[in-house]
C-alpha cells in the first residue's frame, strides 16, 4: 500500500498501483515495475562493464578512504561511487581500453588548500616520513589532518591514514607492509579541523621497497 508523505503533493512512499515510491537521499523517486531484458548486450555495454568492473577492483582497497576523502562530492553522490566516477572520467583511457594511470587518480576531492613542498621519503623497509611546509595558507587551518596512502596496485594492497598529524606538526609517518620487493603509489591530502571537508589528493610518486 501506499502512502502520501507530506499531503496530497508530497511524496509517495509504497506502491500504488504501477508504480513504486521510494526517498533516497531525500529525494523522492517514482519506479515502474521490472521489464525483463530482450535485446543484446552492443559491444559498448561490455566495454563500459569492464572498465566499470576494473575501477572498481582498483579502488576497493581504498574504500575506508575515500568514503572520507569523497565526502560531500556532490548533494548526492559521494564517497566509493563518487571516487570511481572520478576515476573513471579523468584516469582511465579511452574505450574500448581499461588501464589507469596512478598519477591522474583522485583519492580526496575538495576545496582545503593543500600546503608547500609536501614530500615523501622512505624512513624504514616498514615506515613512510611525509613532510610539508608548516607556512599557513588560504582556506587551511592549523588543525587540518594529515591524509596518507600507499598503495601497492599489484598485490591489490594499500595502508593509509585519514586523521593523521594537524597541518602544524609539519611531518607525519605512515607504516607500511614488511614485504620487500614491492612498489607503493603515494598520495597525500589534508582533512578540514572541523572533518567535513577535504582538499584535492597529491599524488608523490612511486616508493620501491
Amino acid at each position: 500500500m501506499g502512502k502520501y508523505l507530506e499531503g496530497v503533493n508530497g511524496a509517495i512512499t509504497g506502491k500504488v498501483g504501477k508504480v513504486s515510491g521510494s526517498t533516497w537521499k531525500g529525494i523522492p523517486y517514482l519506479k515502474g515495475p521490472y521489464k525483463k531484458r530482450t535485446k543484446s548486450i552492443s559491444k559498448d555495454e561490455v566495454a563500459n562493464r569492464s572498465r566499470f568492473s576494473v575501477a572498481h577492483y582498483w579502488l576497493k582497497p581504498l574504500l575506508g578512504f575515500v568514503r572520507e576523502g569523497f565526502r560531500g562530492y556532490t548533494p548526492t553522490v559521494e564517497g566509493f561511487l563518487a571516487a570511481k566516477s572520478y576515476l573513471m572520467h579523468n584516469a582511465m583511457g579511452e574505450k574500448p581500453h581499461a588501464t589507469i594511470d596512478p598519477a591522474l587518480v583522485l583519492l580526496s576531492y575538495g576545496d582545503v588548500s593543500m600546503s608547500e613542498d609536501v614530500a615523501v621519503c622512505l624512513n624504514s623497509d616498514d615506515e613512510l616520513t611525509f613532510t610539508w611546509s608548516t607556512k599557513s595558507v588560504k582556506n587551511g587551518h592549523a588543525r587540518d589532518q594529515a591524509m596518507m596512502v600507499a598503495y601497492d596496485v599489484e598485490n591489490n594492497e594499500a595502508f593509509y591514514a585519514t586523521l593523521g598529524q594537524f597541518r602544524s606538526a609539519g611531518t607525519d609517518k605512515l607504516e607500511i607492509g614488511r614485504n620487500k620487493g614491492i612498489t607503493y603509489h603515494v598520495y597525500f591530502a589534508f582533512c578540514s579541523a572541523d572533518r567535513t571537508s577535504q582538499s584535492n589528493s597529491i599524488y608523490l610518486g612511486e616508493v620501491f621497497v
